[in-house]
C-alpha cells in the first residue's frame, strides 16, 4: 500500500516535472522566436539606414571625385580668384528638402502635407511600448544623420555669417553709388546756375562772325510748324498747278503769303503776332483739302527732293559769299586804324628834322643785346608788339626793335613811337623802299609780282562778276602778297649784316613772358628755331606743296612736320654759311609760273629751311587765336607768345571777343590819338 503511493506519489512527480519542462520548453521557443523576430526587423531597419549612409557617402565620394576632376580642368582657364569665388557660390547653395522647410520658420501661407500625421504617429509610437521602441531609435538615428547631412550640404553658420556680411557689402556699395550720383547731379545743378547767372537773358545761338541776330536758328516748336506747312504749301502749290486746279493753288499760294508775313524774321514763339495760331489753324485746314486732292506719294517725294537740291545749291552758293566776305573784310583796314596813321603822319611831317631821331642809336648793332625784327604797315598792331614786349622783359634796357615799314606809313610809325617810347629800350625804324640793293634784278618775287603776268593774275584775269565767283582762290590774291614786307624776312643778313642771332615777331602776335630765354636755346647747327604745327594729318608738307611736280617729289617728304612764322629765332652767322637766301632765290626763280607753291612766305620757308628748322617747345608759340574758337584756356594763358593768325585779326570787327582782350589789354585807349580816331575796346 504504502508501495503504491510511493509509486503513485513519483508519477505525480514526474508528471509534473514533465509538465513544468514542458511549459519551460514553450516560454523558451516564445522567447527565441520574439528575439529572432525583432532581430529581423531591427536588422532590417539597420540595413536599410546602413544602406542609406553607404549611398550617401558613396555620392559625396562621387561628388568630390568628379569636383576634383572638374578643378584639375579649371585651373587650366580660370585664376584662382575666379575659382575661390565658383566655390564659394556653391558652398552658399545646397539641395533644398522638406527638413530645411520644416527647420525654418516659414509664413502661413506654406502648407506641410503630412506634418500632422507624422505627430500623430509619433504619440502612438510612444503609448505603443517597448516593441516601437526599437523603430523608435532608428527613427530618430535616421532623422539626426537626415540633419547632419543637410548642415553639410547647405550651409555652416560661418559660411552663413560670410554670405550676411557679404549681402551687407553690396547693399553699402548701392548705397554708396546712388549717394555719389546724387553729389554729382546736385554739383552739375549748382554749376549751371552758377553758369545762368553771368549768362545775358537773351537767346543765345552757335558762334558767328557776323550779328547776332543772325546766329540761331530756333527750336521753338511754333516757329518750327510755321516753316514746315510753307514748305508743304509750296509743294502742294505745284502739284496743283500741274494738274490744273488753279483755285486751289490761289487759296494755297494766299496762305503762304499770310504765313510768311506772320513769321516775318522771327525766330522765337515769343516774338510771334499774337494771330500766328490762327493762320496756322487756317493753313492747316487749307493742307488737309489739298491733301484729300493731290497727295500722291511719289509726286511729293519728287517735288520734295528737288526743293532739297535747290536750297542745297543755295547753301553752297551763300557759303561761297561768305568766304568771299569774310577774306574781303580781313584785308581792309578799319577806319579808325586808317585815322590814326593818317593824323600821326601829318604831325610828323610837322615836326623839325632833329625832333625826328630816336634815342640810343649805338644799340642798334651791338650782337649782345636782345634784337628784334618787325616788318608791318599796321601802327596799331606794331604798337601792341612793342608795349607787351616791354611789359613782360625782365631787363627791357637791353632790348632792341628793328621795325620796318613801307613809305605809306614810315611817318606814322615814327611819330607813334616818338610819343611813346618803349621805356629804355631801344626803337629803330626803317622804310623799305630805302633799302636800294632790293631790286628786281637781285630779287627773284620781285621781279615776278613786277611781271605783265602777275599783274593778269591780280588784277585782270578771271575778274569776279558775283560774289560768288569771286571766292577762287581769293586766299591767294591778298595784297600783302604784292608788298615786299612780306617777302623781306628771306634777307635778314643783308637787313642786319652786323647781328648773329635775331628774333622775328609778326605783328599779329602778343607777348605775355620774357622772351629772353630764346636767345640761350641751343638750335644745334640750324639757322631757324620754330615752333612745329603738324598734328595728325594736317600742317605737314604736302599741304604747301604741289607734290605732283617732279622737283617737289623728289626733295621733300610729303610727310614731314610744318611749323610756323610769327615767332623764329634765326642764327644769322649759320644763314650766312649756309646761304639761305641764295637756296630761297633758286627756289622762287622755279616757282615763276605758281607751279610748286601758289603765293605766300611759308611755303617757299618750308622749302627754303627744310633740314635746318629746331622745333621749339609748344609754350613758346601758341597759334590759331584769328581762326579757332577751342582753344585752351590755361594753354593761352601759359603761352610766351599767342598768335592771331588767320582771318579774325584782334583789330577787325570779325574778331573773337573771347581772345580779344589779350590783344586790346596793351593799348591805351585814353590816348589822345586814339580817342580822337574813336578807337575802343
Amino acid at each position: 500500500m504504502a508501495i503504491k503511493r510511493g509509486l503513485q506519489s513519483g508519477v505525480a512527480i514526474n508528471r509534473s516535472k514533465g509538465i513544468g519542462s514542458c511549459s519551460l520548453i514553450s516560454v523558451l521557443a516564445f522567447f527565441f522566436t520574439f528575439v529572432v523576430f525583432s532581430f529581423l526587423l531591427v536588422g532590417r531597419g539597420l540595413f536599410a539606414s546602413g544602406q542609406n549612409e553607404l549611398s550617401i557617402v558613396s555620392g559625396r565620394q562621387d561628388l568630390n571625385w568628379r569636383q576634383r576632376l572638374a578643378l584639375q580642368h579649371l585651373k587650366s582657364i580660370f585664376s584662382k580668384d575666379v575659382i575661390d569665388v565658383i566655390n564659394a557660390s556653391t558652398d552658399d547653395l545646397g539641395p533644398l528638402n522638406i527638413d530645411f522647410f520644416r527647420k525654418n520658420k516659414l509664413p502661413a501661407s506654406w502648407k506641410l502635407v503630412g506634418h500632422e500625421m507624422a505627430m500623430s504617429n509619433a504619440t502612438s509610437d510612444e503609448v505603443a511600448g517597448v516593441a516601437s521602441k526599437p523603430k523608435q531609435e532608428t527613427s530618430r538615428v535616421k532623422e539626426e544623420r537626415n540633419t547632419n547631412d543637410h548642415s553639410v550640404f547647405f550651409e555652416s553658420p560661418v559660411k552663413m555669417a560670410r554670405r550676411q556680411l557679404r549681402e551687407r557689402r553690396r547693399e553699402k556699395r548701392a548705397a554708396d553709388l546712388v549717394k555719389q550720383d546724387e553729389d554729382v547731379t546736385v554739383k552739375l545743378e549748382n554749376a549751371a546756375i552758377e553758369r545762368s547767372k553771368s549768362v545775358d537773358s537773351a537767346v543765345l545761338g552757335k558762334y558767328s562772325i557776323w550779328r547776332k541776330e543772325n546766329d540761331n536758328e530756333n527750336t521753338d516748336s511754333t516757329v518750327r510748324l510755321i516753316r514746315d506747312q510753307m514748305i508743304m504749301a509750296r509743294v502742294y502749290t505745284s502739284l496743283a498747278r500741274m494738274k490744273n486746279k488753279l483755285e486751289l493753288a490761289n487759296e494755297l499760294q494766299n496762305r503762304l503769303k499770310e504765313s510768311q508775313r506772320s513769321l516775318g524774321e522771327e525766330t522765337a514763339d515769343s516774338d510771334l503776332h499774337h494771330s500766328a495760331p490762327e493762320k496756322i489753324k487756317l493753313m492747316g485746314q487749307v493742307l488737309s483739302k489739298a491733301k484729300e486732292q493731290l497727295y500722291d506719294c511719289n509726286l511729293v517725294t519728287g517735288k520734295l527732293r528737288a526743293m532739297l537740291q535747290s536750297a542745297d545749291e543755295q547753301v553752297r552758293s551763300l557759303k561761297k559769299q561768305s568766304t568771299f566776305l569774310s577774306q574781303l573784310a580781313a584785308k581792309t583796314i578799319p577806319n579808325g586804324v586808317h585815322c590814326l596813321a593818317m593824323r600821326l603822319t601829318i604831325d610828323y611831317y610837322l615836326l623839325p628834322l632833329e625832333e625826328r631821331k630816336f634815342p640810343r642809336s649805338e644799340n642798334l648793332e651791338n650782337p649782345n643785346l636782345y634784337h628784334y625784327a618787325l616788318f608791318s604797315d599796321n601802327v596799331l598792331a606794331a604798337s601792341v608788339v612793342v608795349n607787351s614786349t616791354i611789359t613782360n622783359a625782365k631787363d627791357p634796357a637791353k632790348h632792341v626793335f628793328h621795325l620796318v615799314t613801307d613809305k605809306l606809313n614810315f611817318g606814322a610809325m615814327n611819330m607813334w613811337f616818338l610819343l611813346n617810347p618803349p621805356g629804355k629800350a631801344t626803337i629803330h625804324v626803317e622804310n623799305v623802299d630805302e633799302f636800294k640793293w632790293l631790286n628786281s634784278s637781285y630779287c627773284p618775287v620781285l621781279r615776278q609780282l613786277e611781271s605783265a603776268a602777275m599783274k593778269e593774275y591780280y588784277f585782270k584775269a578771271a575778274h569776279p562778276t558775283t560774289l560768288a565767283a569771286g571766292s577762287s582762290n581769293l586766299k591767294y590774291r591778298n595784297p600783302k602778297y604784292l608788298s615786299m614786307l612780306n617777302h623781306l624776312r628771306f634777307y635778314l643778313p643783308q637787313v642786319y649784316p652786323k647781328l648773329n642771332k635775331i628774333l622775328f615777331l609778326d605783328d599779329d602776335i602778343v607777348v605775355q613772358k620774357d622772351l629772353t630765354g630764346l636767345w640761350e636755346v641751343n638750335l644745334d647747327g640750324k639757322v631757324n628755331g620754330a615752333v612745329e604745327t603738324c598734328g595728325e594729318s594736317f600742317h605737314r608738307f604736302d599741304k604747301y606743296l604741289n607734290f605732283s611736280n617732279p622737283h617737289i617729289a623728289k626733295n621733300f617728304d610729303p610727310n614731314a612736320c610744318g611749323w610756323a612764322y610769327g615767332m623764329n629765332m634765326f642764327d644769322l652767322k649759320e644763314w650766312k654759311k649756309k646761304d639761305i637766301t641764295g637756296i630761297y632765290h633758286k627756289w622762287q626763280n622755279m616757282n615763276e609760273e605758281r607751279v610748286l607753291w601758289k603765293l605766300g612766305t611759308l611755303p617757299p620757308g618750308l622749302i627754303t629751311f627744310y633740314g635746318l628748322t629746331h622745333p621749339l617747345e609748344k609754350s613758346w608759340h601758341v597759334l590759331g587765336l584769328g581762326y579757332n574758337p577751342s582753344i585752351d584756356k590755361a594753354e593761352i594763358e601759359n603761352a610766351a607768345v599767342i598768335h592771331y593768325n588767320g582771318n579774325m585779326k584782334p583789330w577787325l570787327e570779325l574778331a573773337m571777343t573771347k581772345y580779344k582782350p589779350y590783344w586790346t589789354k596793351y593799348i591805351k585807349y585814353d590816348h589822345p590819338y586814339i580817342r580822337n580816331c574813336k578807337l575802343s575796346d
